[in-house]
């Protein structure tokens, strides 16, 4: 089964993601708040005819901030060049991106707390004054070559912004913090896209599509493809609040947008540990998934919906935890410890 949370995109579904993007702040729904600094913190640069100060936009995946670097881009009239942090493995592979930058383009890197210490070292100096100093050779006949680089911005984006050392944080001049959307929003979304796409869709059908989906708008896209889909064999093609519920829950997808890796995870809580406190590691292992994969994409999203409370000692389920999936919850029971 394709997990809604997937956070790779392959083939026709990255270019269907693509052709969804909008290109301008105005066409960008939601997030207004990091849209009205950024409206006022672009056209002050503009104006100057400088590059805009650097900007890392953080929060869960799926909320749009590759989308938003792509905006920011359009919206400065330059080039972006887009990589990621696992990608950049020493420091030559930086050296060789901006060596290849115009004056003002974008350089936008994804999962910028990945980034090797011996590469962040390097992006110091070009952050802050646009040069790098590299070695060249080995042993008696290194040297030093000074490169000055053209005035860029650096876009980072980063589910984890505590990963981030303190010295790269800092030479982020701009912050966004990227959060889950409205049912507004992404009931306009889901609309947007239903255009794009030239489906037919009833105002019910993209309301529940939009409870479902987690506040994420790579989410909810992913549930509307899969959606028209099950209307298009199932159906007339028309997209209504029946179809809608049929197919989620073909798709596993619950009244709240809990899929079965999230519902795997409260059950085991529940079942196995009496609601908890319960250590990531140890529930990690109970549902065979990695600890980064519960804790950057389920663990924020079951806190936010009231699902989990996190404590020193672990983690908890709460009494909307048991009540969601027709557990007993008896406030005076004990709870187990187990390892954080």
């Amino acid at each position: 089964m394709t997990r809604i949370l997937d956070n790779h995109l392959m083939g026709d579904e990255e270019f269907a993601e693509r052709t969804l993007r909008p290109q301008y702040l105005q066409e960008y729904i939601g997030q207004d708040k990091v849209k009205t600094q950024l409206k006022i913190f672009i056209e002050a640069a503009k104006q100057r005819d400088e590059a805009l100060d650097h900007v890392l936009l953080f929060g869960p995946p799926g909320l749009g901030k590759t989308t938003l670097a792509f905006v920011i881009a359009n919206e400065l009239g330059v080039n972006l060049k887009q990589t990621a942090g696992p990608a950049i493995e020493k420091a030559g592979d930086l050296v060789a991106i901006l060596n290849d930058l115009e004056p003002g383009d974008v350089l936008f890197i994804d999962e910028i707390h990945r980034l090797p210490m011996s590469v962040e070292e390097v992006l110091y100096s070009a952050m802050e004054d646009f040069y790098i100093d590299i070695m060249i050779g080995a042993g008696e006949n290194s040297r030093s070559v000074h490169l000055d680089l053209p005035p860029f911005t650096l876009i980072g984006a980063t589910t984890r912004a505590g990963m981030l050392s303190n010295p790269l944080r800092a030479r982020f001049g701009i912050t966004g913090h990227m959060e889950y959307y409205t049912q507004a929003d992404l009931t306009e979304i889901i609309e947007r896209t239903s255009d794009i796409f030239d489906m037919s869709i009833t105002s019910e059908a993209a309301l529940e599509l939009a409870r479902r989906s987690r506040g994420t708008p790579r989410v909810a896209n992913r549930l509307l493809k899969r959606v028209r889909d099950y209307a298009q064999i199932m159906g007339d093609g028309t997209v209504d609040a029946n179809i809608t519920d049929k197919a989620l829950t073909v798709l596993d997808v619950d009244k709240e947008g809990l899929d079965y890796v999230d519902q795997k995870i409260l059950k085991t809580m529940i079942e196995m540990y009496q609601g908890g406190p319960v250590g990531l590691a140890t529930l990690s292992v109970n549902i065979a998934e990695e600890r980064e994969t519960v804790e950057d994409m389920y663990e924020p999203y079951l806190i936010q919906k009231g699902f989990v409370i996190r404590t020193r000692s672990g983690r908890i389920a709460t009494a909307k935890a048991y009540t969601h999936l027709g557990y007993h919850y008896d406030e005076k029971a004990p709870k187990n410890q187990h390892d954080s």
